[in-house]
């Protein structure tokens, strides 16, 4: 294919995409078990086989899809559940997208960029709730480049709270930069890049993004082969369903993920998969093209889960209180939590306000509120970031998460970060019922592990804080 003026290549090949899907479609139930049982070995599916599962239409194998993803979700990731918040630093945009509630042509929108001073006051509140992870989400416009970006981040790592609260891992949704930008944010210590590319349907592309820098399917498609270019281990992807049909976008998004394989050697860390929520004067954003009803969007997670094992699956608030229960054990693994979509919102004791926020959300909880339901769940919160510190990142995670890592250490480390929340943030209730998690957990520990962890949780206990194996 032909180059653009920079020099891309669209490696998204759509007609061998659809002649996936197609092919896929009405397999036999023989081959889907056998597929299932394939998906068991937790070493990948291949697009073929993805695109199997995403069309399994017969009750009880949809069932046999669900079960499966529950036995590798839990087989790799265990219990625990990695927490985190964003924090809209700018809603001005200078696109168009249809869909989004920043969009230049929104002239209803109030818009707001956050100074230092008010993002540090942002960042207080999320630390003295319990926050040691953020996203932070920025609008494109052109006025704001990576030097600016980079600059917030600075800001975000030097605010500590009275508590003890520091946020120890920053990850970025921005807009795509070139190296040279990218090597800047790496520079400060972002942890994740994060960009979606929305859709990979070239066409409904052009459609939905007609003015601004978006507008430029090519240098966002790309936007991943820079970022780890400038040495940013860590990349998440996604696509926002809704938009397009999810069964192409879904195999494109693993082609995506297989391209960035093949030329780093290593795929994406994680994977989101938000559906179109309504967002002010996007017409689209209420009316959804090609919706997608909730036992597929079960069955798509799961597949996911199953396609690519080692792979984080993050889930948002724009879902319901119950989809999030019942995703938690179909394969999500990284939950947002106490959400709030514009600049400002988690000062702001008026928060639910469509006229700034980026869409609608659907998981209006706190931070608290999720935790006490997943931990009456079973499972065990995490704000774990010793992996990045420490340089466990990129393809150097993914070959040790493939030896069982995520099950000997992160866990641990799960149920250290969990101690600290009870501690220093929790209510007695939720303190009474952490303890007991932890305590349930650390018994399942063999001797040599379980004494190193309850060491450092009785060092916990004892006033020391950020401690890891």
């Amino acid at each position: 294919m032909k180059p653009d003026s920079n020099g891309l290549v669209n490696f998204i090949d759509e007609q061998k995409v659809w002649e996936i899907v197609h092919s896929a479609a009405g397999a036999e139930s023989s081959r889907i078990l056998e597929i299932l049982d394939k998906a068991l070995e937790l070493k990948g599916l291949s697009l073929e086989e993805t695109a199997m599962l995403l069309q399994v239409e017969d009750p009880e194998l949809n069932e046999a899809i669900f079960e499966t993803a529950r036995k590798v979700k839990q087989g790799i990731y265990g219990n625990r559940m990695v927490l985190f918040a964003p924090l809209y630093i700018t809603n001005e945009c200078g696109n168009r997208c249809a869909y989004c509630g920043f969009k230049a042509t929104n002239k209803e929108l109030l818009r707001r960029t956050l100074t230092a001073d008010e993002i540090r006051q942002e960042v207080s509140v999320l630390e003295n709730q319990g926050h040691k992870r953020l996203l932070l989400v920025y609008g494109e416009h052109p006025k704001f480049g990576a030097d600016w970006i980079a600059d917030t981040v600075r800001t975000v790592y030097d605010t500590v709270s009275e508590k003890s609260g520091e946020i120890r891992r920053v990850n970025i949704n921005c807009a795509p930069l070139d190296t040279e930008g990218f090597r800047k944010l790496h520079e400060v210590g972002i942890g994740t890049y994060q960009c979606f590319q929305e859709t990979y349907h070239r066409k409904t592309y052009a459609e939905l993004h007609p003015g601004g820098h978006k507008k430029d399917y090519l240098w966002r498609l790309h936007a991943m082969h820079r970022a780890m270019e400038a040495g940013i281990d860590d990349v998440g992807m996604g696509t926002l369903l809704g938009l397009y049909d999810y069964r192409f976008d879904t195999i494109a998004l693993l082609s995506h993920a297989a391209e960035l394989e093949d030329r780093f050697g290593v795929g994406p860390h994680t994977l989101s998969f938000p559906r179109l929520e309504p967002a002010l004067n996007a017409e689209i954003a209420f009316n959804p093209p090609y919706p997608i009803p909730d036992e597929e969007f079960k069955r798509l997670v799961a597949v996911l889960r199953l396609s690519v094992p080692y792979t984080g699956l993050i889930l948002s608030t724009r879902e319901s209180k119950r989809m999030r229960r019942e995703l938690l054990d179909l394969g999500v693994s990284q939950l947002s939590a106490g959400s709030r979509t514009y600049p400002g919102a988690y000062s702001d004791p008026d928060y639910d306000r469509p006229d700034v926020q980026q869409f609608c959300i659907g998981d209006n909880r706190s931070l608290e509120e999720v935790i006490s339901e997943i931990v009456a769940h079973g499972y065990v919160p995490s704000w774990c970031t010793a992996c990045y510190r420490a340089g466990r990142t990129g393809e150097h995670f993914m070959e040790l998460a493939k030896k069982g890592f995520i099950q000997k250490f992160c866990h641990p480390n799960a149920l250290l970060t969990f101690k600290e929340y009870l501690l220093d943030y929790a209510h007695s209730d939720t303190q009474s019922k952490g303890n007991a998690l932890i305590k349930t957990e650390l018994e399942n520990f063999v001797a040599k592990r379980r004494a190193g962890v309850a060491e450092r949780l009785e060092r916990i206990e004892n006033g020391e804080r950020d401690l890891y194996l």
